[in-house]
Formats: C-alpha cells, structure tokens, sequence
C-alpha cells in the first residue's frame, strides 16, 4: 500500500470513527448510558500520532501512539459540551487535552494542540518537592465565582526517600487556573500534612475563604490512616496552605468505600442542597474495584451531610469492566445543563439535565445522562447504609411490605 493509500484509508476510518451517532440505552430510572464511549484513544488526532511528510514517514506509520484517553474534567463552555481529558501517550506519560461536543454524548474533537501546563514556579512545590513533575493527571475543573476557572490535578514524582524503588512515588495538587482553557496560570502546589490526590475546589466561597475537597492518604496509592473526603478552607488560593482538615464524608468497613474514597466534580447546587458526585474503592479477589457514589450537603453547611443513599451509584457493566485497569469506574467532570451561567456555584433547576462523563478501567471516556430531579430524588429518598446485615434485610422488608400493601389495594 503507497503512502497515499495508507493515508486516504486512515483518515477516513477516523472521520468515520468520530462521527458515530451515540444510542441512549435505558437504564434503572437514575441514569442513562450510552452505546459507545464518547473518546478513546482512537480519537485522538492524527496530526498527533503520524508524521504527514511522506519523505519521513513513507509507510504512513503512527510514530507518537495514544494508549488511553480517561479521567476527564468537564464545563459547559459557550454552547459547546467541554472536557479536559486526561491523555496517556503510549511511554505512559499523561497530558491535558481539550476536546468539544455540540451534543455533549458524541461527535467529540480535540482542539489543535494539548493543553501546554506550565511547571510549578520553582521553589514552590508541596513538601519540598521542587523537581519537575513526572506525571500529571485527572483535572477537576471549576467555575469559581472569583471569575477563574481552575483546574485541580494529581502531580507525580518520584519517591526519592525510596532511591531503589523505581515505582515509588509522591502525590500532591496542582494548581491552574485560566480565562479561556488555552492559557494557563500555574500556581504552587497545594501544600499539606499529607499526600493528596483527589481534590476538588467548591465553586463558592465560604467565609471568605476558597474551600477544597481534600483526600489525605499516608501513601501514593494507600489511604492508610486518612479517613474520607476532608474539608479545608484556604485563605490564599495563589499559596494554598491547608491547616485544619477534617473528614465530612467517611471511610467504613465492609462497604464499598472501605479502601478508600474521593471527591469527583466539585459539586452541583441545587434548591434542595449540594449533590456530590464521588468514588468508592474496595478490596476484592480480582484486586481494587471502583464504583461510583452520591451523597448530598447542606445548602446553609457545605460540610453537613443530608442524604447519602447506601451502596453504589454506578459500577462497571459489560465492556467498562475490561481495560488498563480493571474493574474501574472513575470521575471527574459532570455539566449540569442549566442555572444562570455565572459560576459553578449557580443555582439548578430541578428540571436541568446533567452529563455525567466517567472512565472505564483507565482506558476510554463515556458519557450517562440524568436531571436534578432524578439525582437528588435519588439522593433523598435511596436509603443509607446501614452497615451491618440485620438492618439491610430489615431495610429490604420493609419495602417489600410497602410494595405488598399498595398492590393489595390497587
């Protein structure tokens, strides 16, 4: 096959590729999935994986491959649906790429180039950490009512207390705030007790101060003696310093957040009060299993706990559950469709549609969609946990007595 050939044959998969129209596929009355994923390394452009010039690349090969496209952060973004993808090239390194949508469910383009993320002004990193980062990766975006729009993202480094170790590893926050989702600011890094992953700016301030979503975790990868999503309040976003942590939304035994848990999105607001959007890890015979989960705060108290329903949201289901990593639901980014537009913390109607965009074992983004009123009847009316077994079957009875009743009169 000549270069042109190749070329011809290639280009046109792609385009065929991308223009694929996504079937909603009904689900359980919460949600609605979607036939495909809506990006995959498949969809990434070819300007970035081949050299176009046939004189340096005459069998037309891919010479800089995608592995997975995952994690995503998303915003409404004009009238376009937005997501900041995290992109893992083929030697393992991510990077940060936006891609659009009219539709928000297919039809998904990258802009021309990544997103260039600035280094960390030098001398600033958390906990002395003042090398370069490795690796960066999963941006929570979020509309801030201070009029930025900030990007909170995992930075890995090497563990040098570790120098034998070559998969030892730190993890701290970054910080990036911007206008226009080109040009990026980079600020210090998030500075903490603990190693962070995970953390997420709430869109309003409170008491003045900006106000984060915290995971601490004794390790890259364990929990250890961190117990949940924390809180922190921060007076200075440009030197981020947490002080006073403390933990609104627990770690329990024998659920499926016993590992480990963290904040997705920076939460929605509506009428009835804040809905989260979280992950839950736990331990089993094929290894860690990520599900997603809900749970709701106190308009008047972002840290107060109203409504949590037991168990998970979402879980893996048919071809989610294979890739890099399996049995993995992860996100980071969801749009609620509606409200005033001026900043994440905007008021939603009940009535607003919400794009929930989740990764499939670190391999490809998909999209499942739901409203305010689904999510936060969800929320309200799901029952919590109860913890141990007695209390599940009671639970479980006493809808099915419910349920017996109303049918007997019907």
């Amino acid at each position: 096959m000549t270069f042109q050939e190749r070329k011809t044959l290639v280009e046109a998969r792609h385009e065929a590729y991308l223009t694929r129209k996504n079937t909603p596929i009904e689900d359980n009355g919460i949600i609605c999935r979607y036939e495909n994923p809506i990006i995959t390394a498949e969809t990434a452009p070819l300007i970035w994986r081949y050299d176009y010039n046939p004189e340096t690349n005459p069998f037309f090969m891919e010479r800089i491959g995608v592995n997975a496209t995952l994690n995503s952060g998303a915003i409404k973004w004009g009238d376009k649906y937005v997501v900041v993808v995290r992109v893992e090239g083929d030697d393992r390194k991510s990077f940060f790429a936006v891609a659009e949508s009219e539709n928000g469910v297919d039809n998904f383009r990258f802009w021309p180039h990544p997103i260039t993320m600035p280094e960390a002004p030098e001398g600033t990193c958390a906990a002395g950490l003042d090398a370069p980062a490795t690796n960066v990766y999963d941006m929570r975006l979020t509309r801030h009512e201070d009029g930025y729009i900030y990007g909170l993202f995992c930075v890995e480094r090497h563990d040098d207390s570790c120098p034998g170790d070559l998969s030892a590893a730190t993890a701290t926050c970054g910080i990036a705030r911007t206008k226009d989702l080109v040009n990026w600011e980079r600020l210090p890094d998030l500075k903490s007790r603990s190693q962070q992953r995970n953390v997420v700016l709430h869109p309003e301030f409170v008491d003045g101060k900006y106000a984060l979503y915290t995971r601490p975790q004794d390790g890259f990868i364990d929990a250890g003696s961190g117990g949940g999503i924390g809180w922190a309040l921060i007076d200075d976003i440009t030197n981020a310093v947490v002080g006073e942590e403390r933990i609104i939304n627990a770690r329990h035994y024998h659920t499926i957040m016993e590992v480990k848990n963290g904040e997705g999105p920076h939460p929605i607001k509506t009428p009835k009060g804040w809905l989260h959007l979280a992950h839950g890890v736990r331990g089993c015979a094929s290894g860690l299993r990520y599900v997603l989960y809900m749970y709701m705060t106190s308009l008047e108290d972002p840290t107060r706990v109203i409504a949590q329903p037991g168990g998970a949201f979402m879980v893996p289901e048919g071809p989610e559950y294979i890739g890099d990593v399996m049995n993995v639901l992860f996100t980071n980014g969801w749009i609620a469709d509606g409200g005033d537009g001026l900043h994440g913390g905007a008021m939603h109607k009940m009535e607003d549609k919400v794009f929930i965009y989740y990764a499939s074992s670190d391999t490809r983004m998909h999209v499942a969609t739901s409203s305010i009123a689904q999510l936060v009847d969800y929320c309200m009316n799901t029952p919590e946990d109860g913890l141990r077994t007695g209390l599940s079957v009671e639970m479980r009875n006493a809808l099915i007595d419910k349920n017996l009743a109303f049918l007997h009169q019907a």
